[in-house]
């Protein structure tokens, strides 16, 4: 095989880079089964309890998968009850973070969402399990599916710091854990909400519970959605940005006796989403005159075409020439147990998803080659088999203990289909300035398959003392995590006749190769994980707590690099987190007030991070060199502090206010980095190159861990005015993020002061509400996600194709709405 015939499978491989790894969050995420929460105290009787409050009017929660009181729970936890939820017009869940100050849930592509918690952040194209676990109904989902679509949700809980021990699979920040209403036994119930936007955007959703005895009822629930997503339209094209979401829920319930309840729950879900992506910049004229890049320089710029006209972060507009397009299809089966045995309870969860997502997209949001589509089309699909075994004591006294037991498995082959077109020079395909009329490029097809066979055992104990006030707890877990990573490239090629033979672009067909090393397919580790916790109380009223955790995250192989580069770029070591946190919380006023606050410390050996767009220069390909997205382990630290405050003044009045500070820094890490003026600081200015004797360049940081501010702030409040059965009613969410630099892209953000609005009336007994409402009352229009430096598209030759733009994401600019709900 000639050098050309290598070079093009690079440069194929390359640009694949993005697409790829998409399977992985969903290889990993999902692939490990969690359990229903289950009591271990007379008050539940052996039996879940989701959105349920004690007779004091403490909310109730199940974070270390028993029901307590949210005051005794040895960790920092932020609840969100379903009504809660209704109340706020909370459709989707990455709203859920204007609830949880610290949490940051973002989607800055349509089609890959990263959640953030602590400062601690997690790119889904890493190939490994994200920062913060999501659970629904216990069981491990990736967030693609379990962000989609939010209705009848019974409650909420961010669960912060390490997770180890309590639920199927380890994490670095936290977990979200998302519970759906169950059917009760005893009587009918259910609700009907219908909302519209001044933005074209819809959401109907309902549920119903029907008991046909007192040992068998069903709960029925649905959902459609539309929106415009992040409110962009294109300049070229005339499109905007649009989605459509439908779901719909059935649970069957049968409780034989008092002390067995199993809950058979099946879920189908699908969305389309077109999204633009949304450009910020001057614009440019990519291209240059053919002519003077050999015999007239120095170049002269082509004004033919450009590649859009100058925008601005409020403007909402993109740029791109091709579709954007995200679809989603996924059938959920859940199945949940429980078995008070007298002295324990035998709890089983087990699930079967089987999603199918299609990504396609344009390759060139930036339009730096005008007339030109780069389409890809990828291909996701994946079936997991969870399933989970406890054992745990009833005991609220003395000693108590737990045992549990998971598997999971999961298969799927993704495909990938995209040009891998190698440009000559920065020349447009199609116009005057290409010689004769010629492509001034080699058109390359990549074809890629990508199996994904992964499977997870894992067994833990824990033990529990309680006396007194004093609660000491703690437990391990050892995982066995297997897993092969194999990619199977094949390319082909018509060749290119007059660039011949310069450039040995004769027609080619190539493959299936396999692109990964031998000794890099294969996975396993055999991680130790945990955590102990004690708990005193002070008072009644009050608790002390402290808490270590320990997780482990295993590395991966990147699927799609660069050939002759070194090992560290490949392949990531596995990631420890040992953490320690000590908090406070309590009541006062006859838990009418209650307060939380917690300050932690927290260490990350070889922390799991991507950087993007890296420009590298491997020696053994040609040509050397191209831009790639590479994994990398670096050490960091992380500290902070919590508090929160809720309260119930009076009949007619209630707030909540929660504030995170969270210090989360690479600690004196050497990282990929773009550094093309030699600066040891990431910069893009000037042409490409590498700083020092490796493939790519490093910078030294001790810069953040995630593109969000160390504090943010959480505010939430309803007041009423009784008439006789109606009830007026104001609420309002606002959130607070202070402005900062960040190091990595170069960029200065502004503060956000993000204000939501709600005026309405509602009937005795919450029967019928309605209400209109302002989301982005200030209209705002922030910068919250922006890339480093223009978006541009590499040739062989010196220059780059240079759309003028940074890809940006932008805070939707203000909508009104109205809602009206009936509760039976």
């Amino acid at each position: 095989m000639g050098m050309s015939r290598r070079a093009s499978i690079l440069l194929a491989s390359s640009a694949l880079t993005w697409a790829v790894p998409a399977f992985s969050q969903t290889q990993e995420a999902a692939s490990v089964p969690g359990a229903p929460a289950t009591g271990v105290g007379a008050q539940d009787e052996g039996r879940p309890q989701a959105s349920v409050a004690s007779d004091s009017g403490e909310i109730i929660v199940t974070a270390t998968r028993r029901n307590e009181t949210l005051q005794n729970v040895a960790m920092a936890v932020d609840v969100a009850t379903g009504e809660k939820l209704q109340r706020l017009n909370i459709f989707d869940a990455k709203d859920v973070s204007q609830l949880a100050p610290g949490l940051e849930l973002t989607n800055t592509t349509g089609r890959n969402n990263t959640t953030t918690l602590r400062g601690i952040t997690f790119d889904p194209d890493q190939g490994t399990a994200p920062a913060v676990q999501v659970y629904f109904n216990e069981i491990p989902t990736d967030a693609q599916v379990a962000y989609t679509a939010l209705y009848d949700v019974s409650q909420v809980e961010v669960l912060r710091g390490p997770q180890g021990l309590l639920r199927g699979l380890s994490a670095p920040a936290g977990s979200i854990t998302i519970g759906t209403r169950r059917p009760n036994f005893d009587h009918e119930e259910g609700y009907a909400q219908l909302t519209a936007t001044s933005r074209a955007g819809y959401n109907v959703q309902g549920g119903v519970t029907l008991p046909f005895s007192d040992t068998f009822s069903i709960r029925a629930a649905g959902l459609v959605d539309g929106n415009r997503i992040n409110n962009v339209r294109n300049v070229n094209t005339g499109r905007r940005s649009q989605s459509r979401t439908e779901s719909f829920r059935f649970t069957a319930g049968w409780q034989p006796s008092p002390d067995f309840t199993a809950y058979l729950t099946y879920q189908y879900l699908t969305a389309d989403n077109y999204q633009e992506q949304q450009v910020a910049g001057p614009g440019n004229t990519p291209a240059y005159d053919l002519v003077s890049l050999f015999f007239n320089p120095p170049p002269t710029p082509d004004t033919s075409a450009r590649s859009g006209p100058p925008l601005s972060a409020k403007d909402y507009k993109s740029v791109q020439e091709g579709v954007f397009r995200s679809q989603n299809s996924t059938h959920i089966v859940n199945l949940a147990a429980d078995w008070n045995l007298g002295a324990a309870t035998l709890s089983f969860v087990g699930a079967h998803q089987f999603s199918r997502l299609q990504v396609d997209r344009d390759l060139d949001p930036g339009n730096a080659v005008p007339g030109y589509i780069n389409a890809s089309k990828v291909i996701i699909p994946y079936k997991v088999d969870t399933g989970e075994l406890r054992l745990t004591s009833n005991n609220v006294d003395g000693f108590g203990w737990g045992l549990g037991a998971f598997y999971t498995h999961q298969t799927g082959t993704t495909v990938v289909d995209q040009p891998g077109d190698t440009f000559f020079f920065p020349v447009l395909p199609g116009t005057s300035q290409a010689i004769l009329g010629a492509l001034p490029y080699l058109p390359i097809d990549s074809h890629v398959v990508v199996p994904v066979d992964t499977t997870t055992y894992s067994f833990n104990a824990n033990a529990r003392y309680h006396t007194g006030g004093l609660t000491i707890e703690g437990g391990l877990r050892y995982s066995i995590i297997r897993g092969k990573q194999t990619t199977q490239l094949s390319i082909s090629s018509p060749g290119n006749f007059l660039a011949c033979p310069n450039f040995g672009c004769t027609p080619f067909s190539i493959g299936p190769n396999e692109i990964i090393p031998a000794n890099l397919q294969r996975n396993r580790i055999k991680p130790l994980t945990g955590g102990a916790t004690i708990t005193y109380a002070l008072l009644p009223t009050l608790n002390a707590y402290a808490a270590y955790g320990h997780s482990v995250r295993a590395g991966s192989t990147g699927v799609a690099l660069p050939a002759g580069i070194s090992s560290d770029l490949i392949r990531t070591k596995t990631e420890k987190t040992n953490s320690y946190e000590v908090g406070l919380k309590g009541s006062l006023m006859d838990h009418r007030l209650s307060f939380t606050v917690a300050g932690y410390y927290q260490t990350i050996n070889g922390f799991l991070s991507r950087f993007p767009s890296i420009y590298y220069q491997a020696p053994a390909a040609s040509p050397p060199s191209g831009f790639a997205d590479f994994n990398y382990n670096a050490d960091a630290k992380i500290k902070g502090v919590e508090a929160s405050v809720d309260g119930k003044l009076g009949p007619n009045f209630d707030f909540g206010v929660g504030a995170s500070y969270a210090h989360a820094r690479f600690s004196n890490a050497q990282v990929p980095c773009n550094d093309f003026a030699g600066t040891g600081q990431p910069n893009q200015n000037g042409q490409p190159g590498v700083t020092g004797a490796g493939n790519v360049s490093y910078c030294k940081t001790n810069g953040r861990l995630a593109e969000v501010p160390d504090f943010s702030l959480s505010a939430n409040a309803e007041v009423r005015f009784p008439v006789g059965t109606i009830t007026p009613f104001a609420r309002a969410l606002f959130t607070y993020r202070p402005g900062f630099f960040s190091e990595r892209y170069s960029y200065d953000y502004d503060s956000r002061e993000l204000l939501n609005l709600f005026v309405g009336l509602r009937t005795a007994e919450n029967r019928f509400e309605l209400n209109v409402f302002a989301r982005n009352l200030l209209n705002q229009r922030r910068i919250t996600n922006i890339s480093l430096g223009n978006a541009t598209t590499a040739t062989v030759s010196p220059l780059s194709f240079d759309s003028g733009y940074r890809l940006v994401n932008v805070t939707n600019p203000r909508e009104f709405g109205a809602t009206a709900s009936f509760r039976f």
